[in-house]
């Protein structure tokens, strides 16, 4: 099938180019010429694992293609995947302005029967607000064209997001008409032909449930940090408690590790925009509003516990190894090395110095206004001179350093592991003053 997906960034490339791995012809448009320049040349704007070698292939086969021109490929292709980021405003709701772009786009230059697929995440009733755009663009230019509105929410993990699309645990979709339900066939039966489910629900449900799932595994991670808060008090070990809870088979290992916060920018934007919209319903989200304040504290923690080995951070050396959210990602979004970057930087330390495999040139942008921050190519070059050194992501290849060669760079001797990659007691038999999230 012949399908256009708007934008091409995280989600949304990841869509189109899985699209097109099972055959299907795929144009993905952006308004961003020299994004699209650089696609063309194979230059990938994301680092996720795997996506570059799918882009490059299918490329060469002529099933994904590049494009601005939205007015000719709109025309030309059946389906229409609006992909388009919807980032929290200035009172945390869902920005939708550019779902409502690209709705305006299409139908100002539809002239037959498509589907419009909205993939965003979007808050309850976007679908109709959609319809609505759409026609009343048909009416001002008194066209004849049948349109029908797909609501099919994306659930794809960063790192893991083409693994997620290619063996998707469910595709939701809510349709208007059997002619987009068979549509909606077409484009997932190679899915459905592995026994994935794909279940059909009501508008509403369907815009819901992205929601509620991120703020489900943002609540389940926050009740694992308060469980770990309460056991670092009574001197209990969290890692054990956390075994022994997720070997219930209700309730799974999956979230239930204590750390820093949830990160991401999926989990903070859903979190904050679901609280958001009982301003309109007048139902107050008492739980998940719990959920946000404790993560909120979360963010710091290190530092804290940074402070409980060093009285003063005024004019020391600060290592941090690992700025993403999490491994395997480029992505900077709500990571917690910029809160914990931001405290730093107000205890006034004489320097920050920072690695990140994939993600320091996003985080150069973010801090280019500031020379207290150096980054480094090698994770060994930030620890010399270092005072203290702070773990923030857990990337598997990083996890058996050379403890040796970390002790002889290190003024200090100080680490502060945000992701429990090491064992305490093999830590302080090295002779560092170590300190875990709460075990």
């Amino acid at each position: 099938m012949k399908i256009t997906v708007f934008w091409t960034w995280y989600v949304w490339l990841v869509t189109g180019t899985c699209l097109a791995e099972v055959w299907h012809e795929v144009m993905c448009i952006d308004i961003d010429q020299n994004k699209i320049d650089n696609l063309e040349k194979w230059i990938i704007p994301i680092y996720e694992p795997g996506l570059e070698e799918l882009v490059l292939r299918n490329h060469k086969e002529w099933r994904l293609v590049f494009s601005t021109d939205a007015k000719k490929w709109i025309a030309f292709w059946k389906a229409i995947f609006s992909a388009v980021w919807t980032p929290p405003d200035e009172n945390h709701k869902a920005d939708l302005r550019f779902v409502k772009a690209v709705a305006q786009t299409v139908w100002e230059n539809v002239s037959d029967y498509k589907v419009f697929i909205n993939k965003s995440t979007v808050p309850v009733w976007t679908g109709k607000l959609c319809k609505d755009i759409i026609s009343e663009e048909i009416k001002k230019r008194s066209a004849q064209v049948k349109i029908d509105i797909v609501s099919n929410p994306e659930f794809l993990k960063e790192w893991m997001a083409i693994r997620d699309f290619m063996g998707p645990d469910r595709i939701v979709c809510w349709l208007e008409s059997e002619k987009a339900k068979e549509i909606m066939k077409e484009i997932y039966k190679p899915f459905i032909r592995t026994d994935r489910p794909l279940i059909f629900t009501d508008l509403k449900s369907s815009e819901i449930i992205k929601y509620a799932a991120n703020a489900f595994l943002a609540t389940k991670i926050s009740f694992i940090n308060e469980i770990a808060n309460f056991a670092e008090i009574v001197w209990a070990n969290i890692w054990d408690i956390s075994k022994w809870i997720w070997l219930d088979d209700r309730i799974g290992h999956r979230f239930l590790q204590a750390g820093i916060w949830y990160g991401w920018s999926c989990f903070p934007k859903d979190v904050q925009a679901l609280i958001e919209t009982w301003k309109e319903y007048n139902y107050d989200f008492k739980i998940i509003k719990a959920t946000e304040e404790v993560n909120k504290l979360q963010k710091t923690k290190v530092i804290d516990k940074v402070l409980e080995k060093i009285d003063s951070l005024e004019w020391k050396t600060i290592s941090i190894w690992w700025l993403s959210f999490k491994p395997k990602t480029d992505d900077i979004r709500e990571a917690p090395s910029i809160d914990v970057i931001n405290k730093l930087l107000e205890l006034w330390v004489k320097e920050i110095k920072a690695f990140d495999p994939v993600a320091m040139s996003h985080m150069r942008k973010e801090y280019n206004w500031n020379n207290v921050i150096t980054f480094w190519e090698n994770y060994y070059d930030v620890l010399n001179e270092s005072d203290a050194l702070i773990v923030l992501t857990e990337w598997d290849e990083f996890r058996i350093p050379n403890f040796e060669k970390m002790k002889s760079l290190m003024n200090g001797n100080v680490i502060i592991d945000g992701r429990n990659l090491w064992r305490k007691e093999e830590m302080e038999k090295l002779w560092f003053d170590y300190s875990s999230i709460w075990r």
